[in-house]
């Protein structure tokens, strides 16, 4: 393990350095390795060298060592962001998306319920007509889900901090604005959650972890701020798995409402929790590898993973610089295009934004497109086969011609390294001081074992890695240009870490139950910056099917 104590640090350093040598030599503290360690240390990354070739190299990497220690004693934040910025766009891509825009349906026919409680399920779309009417006001949907908040937490452990007062402040300034005729967005006076890996003034950012419970960072990430430029309410901070892994946090494990004695999984626990018992409209999660796609699974909602590059990370806690994105979690797809037009596009602050428009509209004619599958994995014998075995039934009857396709073959799994070298990276001094000993998972392949692992990954191979990404990007281009989008289980095979790889743009939403009552789901994989196909697509499921409208009945 990776204490503060010097010697043992440079003891770790020097096995690391000795890799491609085959005699001892001595720190500058006096630290002697033998032989037996060096060749042991040497095994690790499986290279051999002749005794005159490490004799060679035995000058230059005692430079290193010098280096290395250089760097150390250089103290980097988590909010320092690397140099070597990743780039999803292919070569040749042309984004056949021109304008912005986005065409809502029509939600004049909706009544306000004769039942406050009922208010609870509600859509985006919905609640925001009832606003704009004036059935309803601001400050009386955000002190109903307050309650709501208030009255669940206990059993679903969803949420980390209230922000009743911020969230009275601005429901009473979001009624003002309706008062005047001002209406700044469909998310004006819309209650909503936070992951709490975003940053927000006043109040605790947690990251989930013990050794950060009672953190502060007095600024409000660039989301929150877009989000309240559109006039939305913030009412909560909500649980994620510690350090964005899983659903356990420091006070214990966040709950899925269809089964509170289930785990909601993660990292977008508390979001995906809180959206699917009713406890906010909306919520904003964040994956870098399923912490969206996963949770929006088990917890029966619909969420949006968008391109990489789409949405600002500015106060966002950083897992890994190439592969983390932050999106809605809602009721339904179409709650997704108004959340993501609201917090989508420029930031002065982070470099990895691509500035491409965003277009979408409820209507989408399945018999002008072609829309892949992925037949090897549909046929393979997975555990909610049968639910999207139906849902490949349902999209043809709505008219699409689904095409069978295949996923690039390169090894993917393999370059899973990159995300774990970005994430030692990331908690170098996290790790370096002994705090990973205070988070609650501890096994081998909890965060402070896999932090530890990195610091054994190769800078060559960490290079080679992103080169192989690079190749994955371009056959993953041929692919796309084949189909407008396709369709994929949501656990299976190798989708979900190759897309996150290749920055490519996910909708998942429910399709089912499993044999245990708990939601199954299906995605939704599109072209580059095209989030608005997919997410007509899956809204045109959704209005096919009722698996979105039903909820767990302890929160009804």
């Amino acid at each position: 393990m990776y204490k503060t104590n010097k010697k043992i640090l440079n003891i770790s350093l020097l096995i690391i350095l000795s890799f491609f040598t085959g005699f001892a030599f001595n720190s500058d503290d006096g630290l002697k390795f033998t032989k037996q360690m060096i060749t042991e240390a040497g095994n690790l990354i499986g290279l051999e060298f002749t005794k005159t070739e490490k004799d060679s190299m035995g000058v230059l990497l005692k430079e290193q060592f010098e280096y290395y220690q250089t760097i150390r004693n250089t103290k980097l934040k988590n909010d320092v962001v690397s140099a070597m910025s990743f780039n999803p766009i292919p070569l040749g891509f042309k984004n056949p998306i021109n304008k912005n825009g986005i065409t809502l349906s029509d939600y004049s026919d909706i009544k306000t319920p004769e039942k406050i409680n009922d208010l609870a399920f509600y859509s985006i779309g919905e609640l925001s007509y009832l606003l704009k009417i004036k059935k309803i006001t601001s400050l009386e949907l955000t002190k109903f889900y307050l309650s709501r908040l208030t009255k669940y937490n206990p059993i679903l452990h969803c949420v980390v901090t209230l922000t009743e007062e911020l969230a009275l402040e601005q429901a009473k300034k979001a009624d003002e604005n309706f008062a005047k005729g001002i209406i700044l967005s469909p998310l004006q006076g819309i209650p909503y959650g936070v992951k709490d890996l975003l940053s927000t003034k006043k109040y605790k950012t947690t990251w989930g972890a013990m050794p950060y419970k009672n953190q502060f960072i007095n600024e409000d990430a660039e989301v929150i701020k877009k989000l309240t430029k559109a006039g939305a309410v913030l009412v909560a901070k909500l649980t994620m798995g510690a350090l964005a892994m899983g659903d356990y946090w420091f006070g214990g494990r966040t709950r899925n409402p269809w089964d509170t004695s289930k785990g909601s999984s993660g990292s977008s626990a508390g979001p995906a929790s809180a959206v699917s018992a009713g406890l906010v409209p909306f919520a904003i999660g964040t994956e870098t590898w399923g912490s969206i796609i996963s949770p929006s699974t088990v917890c029966g909602v619909s969420g949006l993973r968008p391109t990489y590059g789409r949405i600002s990370r500015t106060g966002a806690m950083a897992l890994s610089w190439s592969m983390d994105k932050i999106g809605p979690i809602c009721r339904n797809a179409e709650d997704l295009a108004i959340v993501f037009n609201s917090i989508y596009g420029d930031d002065p602050n982070d470099q990895t934004l691509f500035d491409y428009p965003f277009a979408y509209s409820p209507k989408i004619d399945f018999t002008k497109m072609k829309i892949g599958y992925l037949k090897s994995d549909f046929e393979n014998d997975y555990d909610f086969k049968k639910q999207d075995s139906l849902t490949l039934n349902t999209l043809r009857k709505l008219g699409a011609e689904l095409i069978p396709i295949e996923l690039p073959d390169i090894p993917v799994n393999a370059i899973q390294i990159i995300l774990t070298a970005e994430a030692g990276a990331a908690f170098d001094d996290f790790t370096l001081s002994g705090k990973d000993d205070l988070l609650t998972r501890q096994g081998k392949y909890a965060w402070p074992n896999i932090f530890r692992a990195s610091r054994f990954i190769p800078a060559v191979e960490y290079v080679n890695a992103n080169r192989i990404r690079y190749q994955l990007i371009q056959e993953m281009n041929k692919l796309m240009k084949k189909v407008d989008f396709y369709i994929a289980p949501s656990w299976e095979g190798d989708d979900l870490l190759l897309t996150n790889l290749t920055g490519h743009p996910c909708v998942v939403v429910p399709n089912g139950f499993s044999k245990n009552g708990t939601p199954t789901s299906i995605s939704f994989i599109g072209r580059l910056f095209e989030e608005g196909t997919i997410i007509s697509a899956a809204g045109a499921f959704q209005d096919a099917t009722d698996f979105h409208l039903k909820h767990p009945k302890i929160f009804e």
